[in-house]
Order: structure tokens, then sequence, then C-alpha cells
């Protein structure tokens, strides 16, 4: 990945480089204008069309706006649509909502341009193709059973989450860059969703009023579409992504040095509970675990008192009878045996388990949804996709564990929590698609990158403190550069 030099003129805000920030309000200012009455049939028309053409150009010469630029279109899509709803009435279904799927599968381009270059890419490149075989796989058996249109969109959720992760992957050499785009993506992201999340809960705008009346979501406003009465789900879809998102989010920013830290980590938890989604609390928590231990002492001090001042902040706010339904969600986890949704998923897996143990070729992807990703793996994916895709997984998860050159890096240590929330989720929920999805496997494929960076970086130094002459030789991967100090090194 390389960036293009930043040589245009500065926006009135120095906003740099010009073209692709002014391409990017540009996509903000046709999302805003959705609300007006009249013109969100427009919107919903030509948004994803304009996304699309605004991400190729990032992605063709801006590749680390390009990141930043998806990132944010998997937070605030929903929210585009509901303002286009808002302008111009309920679409069902909604256009607006492939923004995100199209611009990430941009990243397709990369998955070409790199399969020919694989074996230079290391073998931490292996997973992602395991990946792809498991699910290439389920799309040939869904081709059989699933009508096109579900087996298009199918095909975009299961893909692009894995695409998106292998792009940040393979692009290893610009982590410093993507880390620093991704810090400030998840600062801000965590700012303005949580606190348009609080807003939600207490003055819930029209827009999402006339969602809430037709979205087919009854878990979200059990008392009515009323004020202070819906669980919180801020720009996106549902509370159960919103908290997937804010878990990482916050998770990241108990790594932060910034001064928009504080606030944003008071709207984001605020709002987190609101969610009121105890799959999220408890990922979150796993989350909070692996990153304790895996942080040297002095991080970890740090981090204990950050969370403590967030305790002493946040508190107080739950005892206001406003926000009584958080302190009456929490008492739920002490009473799962008359907990409905406990029920429910207890109910699918004694209809569904057996026939999903025995279901070696699976039904192909685009099948009946599950909570719970070990029924939607075998249901849709089979044992024989299953054992690709998920081994693949699997052997990204224990690199990002076992890694040690990253350790000083709290970041890179931070995105092991990232993953270890959602982890958590897999018996609970099925978050490995969409916006969920994009956070696992890209935290995934990042987690590596900054693997992969600082092995590197470690040759380098070796390298120069040996005095190894590099002339005329082919260093231009780390398994050469590798393969060549060590040859030096016997000769010594």
């Amino acid at each position: 990945m390389t960036s293009s030099n930043y040589t245009s003129k500065k926006t009135p805000w120095n906003l740099e480089p010009a073209p692709a920030w002014t391409a990017m309000i540009g996509i903000i200012v046709l999302g805003l204008i959705g609300a007006v009455p009249g013109l969100g049939r427009v919107v919903t028309l030509f948004f994803p069309v304009a996304s699309l053409v605004v991400g190729f150009f990032l992605y063709s010469r801006y590749p680390i706006l390009y990141l930043g630029y998806t990132w944010w279109l998997w937070f605030l899509t929903p929210f585009v649509r509901r303002l286009a709803d808002f302008g111009s009435g309920y679409t069902e279904p909604s256009p607006i909502l492939l923004s995100p799927f199209l611009v990430t599968a941009l990243c397709f381009i990369t998955l070409f341009k790199q399969l020919p270059k694989l074996n230079s890419q290391g073998k931490l490149g292996t997973p992602f193709v395991l990946a792809f075989i498991g699910l290439f796989y389920s799309l040939l058996v869904g081709i059989i059973y699933r009508e096109p249109t579900k087996l298009v969109i199918a095909t975009l959720e299961w893909f692009t989450p894995v695409i998106f992760g292998f792009h940040l992957y393979v692009n290893w050499r610009s982590y410093p860059q993507i880390q620093r785009n991704i810090e400030r993506v998840f600062l801000y992201g965590v700012l303005i969703v949580g606190s348009y999340g609080v807003l939600q809960y207490v003055a819930l705008p029209q827009w999402d009023r006339i969602w809430l009346t037709n979205a087919p979501i009854d878990s979200i406003c059990s008392g009515g579409v009323e004020v202070l009465k819906c669980r919180v789900y801020s720009t996106l879809n549902s509370p159960e992504p919103f908290a997937g998102f804010m878990a990482a989010g916050l998770l990241l920013l108990l790594c932060s040095t910034s001064r928009l830290s504080m606030p944003a980590q008071i709207a984001g938890y605020l709002s987190f509970l609101l969610a009121m989604v105890r799959s999220g609390w408890l990922g979150w928590f796993a989350g909070f675990l692996a990153l304790i231990f895996s942080l040297k002492e002095k991080f970890q001090i740090r981090l204990i008192l950050v969370f403590l001042i967030m305790i002493v902040c946040i508190a107080p706010l739950t005892q206001i009878e406003q926000f009584s339904g958080v302190t009456e969600r929490l008492g739920t986890f002490g009473n799962l045996e008359n907990d409905g949704s406990a029920d429910a998923r207890q109910e699918t897996y004694e209809e569904v388990l057996g026939e999903a143990l025995t279901n070696w070729f699976g039904q192909g992807i685009g099948g009946k949804q599950y909570d719970s990703t070990l029924l939607a793996l075998l249901m849709n994916l089979g044992w024989i996709g299953t054992i690709f895709y998920g081994g693949g997984m699997l052997l990204l998860i224990l690199n990002l564990f076992y890694q040690s050159a990253s350790r000083n890096d709290a970041f890179a240590t931070a995105m092991r929590g990232v993953v270890m929330t959602v982890v958590a989720r897999l018996p609970l929920n099925s978050p490995l698609k969409e916006v969920q999805g994009i956070i696992f496997w890209g935290f995934l494929g990042l987690g590596v990158a900054a693997h992969r960076y600082y092995q590197y970086q470690k040759m380098l130094s070796l390298r120069e403190a040996n005095g190894y002459s590099l002339e005329g030789k082919d260093v231009s991967t780390e398994s050469n550069l590798g393969a060549y100090i060590v040859r030096e090194r016997d000769n010594m």
C-alpha cells in the first residue's frame, strides 16, 4: 500500500489531501440531504453508487483514507437510510444499506493482485486462504439452493469481512499509518456514535421513530416507541451490532492518550449500557481481561485507573430513574432461568443441534439465520466448509495471542481484546457478518500485520547491527531478508 503524496492545496479546515476530503464531504452532504422532503428517494438510489465511486477513488489514490472511509460507512450507513426514509417514506429493502458492502468489496482487487504473490506473503496468509476455501465451497452449494438475490447478498455478508481482513494483512508495511488512522476513526466514532446513542434514548428523533414503527425488530422497543423506553442502537441497525462496535471502540480507547478520549468514553459507556445487550457486555468483559493480562505492568496500572474513573463517572448516572432499565437488565444475569431470550436460544439448540452435527455438506450461504455461530456455520457451510473457514479463523486467533513481537505496542495488544469481544459471543450470537464481522476479521488481519511488521523491523535492526551488505540482494520480503541474514550469519 502506497499513499499518494499529500501535495494538494489545503481545505479551509486543513484537511489534506483536498481531493479526498472533498469527495468524502460530498458523501456526507449527500447522506444528510436525504432528510429533505422529496429528496430521500433520490438519495436512496444514488448513495450506493456515489459511495462506490468515492471508495474506488480513495482505494486507488489514498489507500489509508480508503480504510477510514470504509469504517465510517459501516458505522453510519443505517443512519443515512433512516434519514432518507424520513424524507420520502420507508423503503424496504433499502439500496443504501449495500453501500458499505460494495465499498469493502473493492478489496477483492487486493485478493486478485496478491494471490500470485501469496508464497512471498508468508505463512500468515494461509489462514485467509483456508477461510476463502470454506466460503467458496459454501457459495457453490448455495448456487444450488438459493435464489440469485439472496445468494448475492449472502455472498457480500460472508465474504467482505474476510477480504477486508486480508487486505489489512497484506498491507502490513503500512501498519503504523493504518494504526493511526484506526485510532482516529474509533476515537471520533465512539464519541459521535455514543453521543447520538444517548440523544436517541432521551429524545428519539423522528427519523428513528419512523424506522422503529416499520422495522420488524420488536425487541428494541418492548414498551412502545417512546422516549426512555427503547434500547439504544444509535447510528447502526439494531442494539447488537451497536454493542459490538462500542465494545471494540471502548477497549481501544482505554489505551488512547487523546484529550477527547475521556468524553468519548463517558458517552460510549453510557450508550453501551443503554443498549442493554448482555452478550455485548460479556464480550467487553472478556476483551478487558484479555487486554489486562496481555499488557505490561505499567500499562496495566494506567488501564485500571482509567477504568475506575469511568465507573465513577458512569455509575451515578445509572441510578437516575430515567436510566433504571440498565440496572434491571444487569439484574437478569442472576435470573436466566426466567429469561425469554435465553429460553429461545436453548430451544433453538435443542431443535437444530442434532441436524447441524450431522450436516456434512451444508445448505449453502444465504440460509436461515441463527443466534449461534456454531449453528450458523454448520447449517450454512456444513462440516466441510466449517473445517476450512473455522480452521483459518482459529489459526489467526492463535497467532494473534501467541505473538510477542508487538508486545510494546499498546494498540496492537488492545486488538487482542477487540478480537476476544467477538470470540466470547460466538456461542450466543452470530457476529461474523456485516459490521461485527468487519471488526472481527479486520482486527485479526491487522493484528497479524502488526506482528509481521515488527518482525521485519527486528530483522532490519539485526542487519544494521551486524553490518550485512544488501547490495545486489533480493530482500523485497522479510522471508528473503531473513534467509539472507541466516546465511550470512552461518558463514561468519
